[in-house]
C-alpha cells in the first residue's frame, strides 16, 4: 500500500518538476479522512494536470486494501498530449492511454494452436 502511494506521489512530483518554471494554478488537497479516502489535484499554467482519490475497499478475502483511482495529462516534446487514466488495487498498477504501445495481434496460427490446447485436459504426467 505504501508503494503504491509512493509511486503515484513520485508520478506528481516528477510531473511538476518537469516544468520548473511553470507556477502551480491549482493544488486542492482533501484528507485524509477517518475512512482513509483523500483525493487531490494538481495543475500548472503550463497544461500539467494530475489528480487522484484513494480509498480502503473490502477485497474479496474481507480484507481493506487501498484503491487508487487517477488521471494526469501534459503535452510530451513532440506536441503530442498524453492522458493517462490509472488504477491501482491488489491488481497492481493498470494504466490506459491512446499512446501506450499494444501488443500486436495473436498470428492466426497461434490462436488456433491456444484455442485447440484449452479444450484438451490438464496433464499429470511427471517431466
Amino acid at each position: 500500500m505504501k508503494n503504491t502511494i509512493g509511486f503515484l506521489m513520485f508520478l506528481a512530483v516528477t510531473s511538476i518538476q518537469g516544468q520548473n518554471n511553470d507556477m502551480i494554478v491549482r493544488n486542492d488537497f482533501e484528507g485524509p479522512d477517518a475512512d482513509g479516502s483523500y483525493k487531490w489535484a494538481l495543475q500548472t499554467e503550463g497544461g500539467i494536470y494530475h489528480e487522484q482519490r484513494g480509498s480502503l475497499q473490502a477485497n474479496p478475502g474481507g480484507e481493506s486494501s487501498l484503491v487508487v483511482e487517477g488521471q494526469y495529462q501534459y503535452t510530451a516534446p513532440d506536441g503530442q498530449v498524453i492522458n493517462l487514466l490509472y488504477k491501482a488495487d491488489e491488481n497492481g498498477f493498470q494504466p490506459q492511454g491512446q499512446h501506450l504501445p499494444t501488443p500486436p495481434p495473436i498470428p492466426p496460427a497461434i490462436q488456433r494452436a491456444l484455442q485447440y490446447l484449452a479444450t484438451k485436459s490438464p496433464s499429470t504426467d511427471d517431466y
